[in-house]
């Protein structure tokens, strides 16, 4: 199954290892996707193709909804969570629409099922933690949607659970190493992306816009739901800066390596920097989901990343601090988005993580409209 990554094309990884309980068959070839493009292609990864077809039906349609109702559950500074229209990537706006949900970490309790808890959905504010709540429109104005997100949402974390297990066999550790760090207490989320057609007008003068201007992803991994029909998605190739059209393989879910991967792996995986392009003829659809890690987590190199080939490259970072500084960059312009740069041992600038990690465990909500300094 292994095959030398090239650096022509994305890679197409097969994952039948996965479902056959055989991850090390994978290890070398995911391990050198995640160096080289920290991109590949998975085939065969054992979601059912009801529950994807199901979600992707609830995902086009609720983004048909009357702008009343989608605006009734926009986020705000205070809750990361919902629909918006207006995000800003590196300080650009996005042409695009969206909507954010994901676990609740009381979820976990016996008791829980979908999105309720103990008999409380997590759409209620009882239920905030460092991202909020979630806000679903209503049963009567989505019929089925809830349920088809909780099935999706249930399916790609198993699926980004065994493939974290591949990763970190990548990086010298035992599979389950990262199993209190990610599996027992990930605070993950999904997000439902729309690209409309880009507007005519919008290409008189000035710059053209992107669907989401260059960026890497903040957490551990993603795994991304493509449009079949709507090849926008750009990796940039870290050997020569082009940019390559990461055009899906039919039923393949794209996967990318996260900033926290690369800190934890000292710089061996990569975490790419990738952008949308605005389409003038087809709307898109996309479904990322980010497999991030507790909001506690002190990430680190591992010991087993750092040799003579590989110094020591950063310092520790707190997910729960990384998490709240990515989000008051999405939400409104500070000047500047916190990158992994920041926490390089290179970067001798003094770090004001005390106003965070001092917090009642990073359970309360954001609140946006603060500045808080990321170096």
């Amino acid at each position: 199954r292994f095959l030398s990554v090239s650096m022509d094309a994305v890679p197409v990884i097969d994952a039948s290892a996965l479902a056959e309980g055989q991850p090390e068959v994978m290890v070398e070839e995911v391990k050198e996707a995640c160096s080289k493009w920290g991109f590949f292609q998975l085939t065969n990864h054992g979601v059912d193709p009801n529950i994807t077809s199901e979600f992707e039906d609830q995902m086009r349609k609720f983004f048909e909804l009357p702008a009343h109702v989608k605006n009734g559950i926009r986020r705000s500074a205070d809750n990361s969570r919902g629909y918006f229209d207006d995000e800003l990537t590196k300080r650009k706006r996005d042409w695009k629409e969206g909507l954010d949900f994901g676990i609740t970490p009381g979820s976990r309790v016996p008791g829980a099922s979908g999105f309720t808890i103990n008999g409380v959905s997590d759409a209620s504010p009882e239920h905030d933690n460092l991202d909020g709540h979630n806000r679903f429109p209503s049963e009567e104005d989505a019929p089925g949607f809830r349920a088809a997100m909780w099935n999706y949402f249930t399916a790609m974390t198993t699926l980004a659970e065994s493939l974290s297990e591949v990763m970190a066999l990548g990086m010298g550790v035992p599979r389950d190493y990262f199993n209190s760090d990610l599996q027992k207490s990930h605070t993950s989320f999904l997000r439902l992306n729309y690209y409309p057609v880009l507007a005519a007008s919008e290409l008189e003068g000035g710059e053209r816009p992107l669907g989401i201007s260059p960026h890497t992803d903040a957490g551990y991994l993603t795994l991304l739901m493509q449009d079949d029909n709507c090849h926008s998605l750009q990796v940039r190739n870290r050997l020569d800066n082009t940019w390559h059209i990461v055009a899906p393989v039919p039923g393949a879910l794209t996967v990318n390596t996260g900033d926290m991967a690369q800190v934890w792996s000292n710089g061996r995986y990569y975490a790419p920097e990738h952008r949308v392009q605005a389409n003038t003829e087809k709307p898109r659809y996309s479904a990322p989901f980010f497999y991030n890690p507790g909001y506690q987590t002190k990430v680190q190199p591992l010991d087993t990343c750092v040799d003579a080939e590989y110094p020591l490259a950063y310092s520790h970072v707190y997910w729960g601090y990384f998490r709240w500084q990515r989000f008051s960059g999405d939400f409104a312009d500070f000047g500047r988005e916190v990158q992994i740069s920041d926490f390089s041992v290179l970067n001798t600038k003094l770090r004001d993580e005390k106003r965070v990690i001092h917090q009642d465990e990073f359970m309360q909500t954001f609140d946006g409209n603060q500045k808080y300094s990321a170096a």
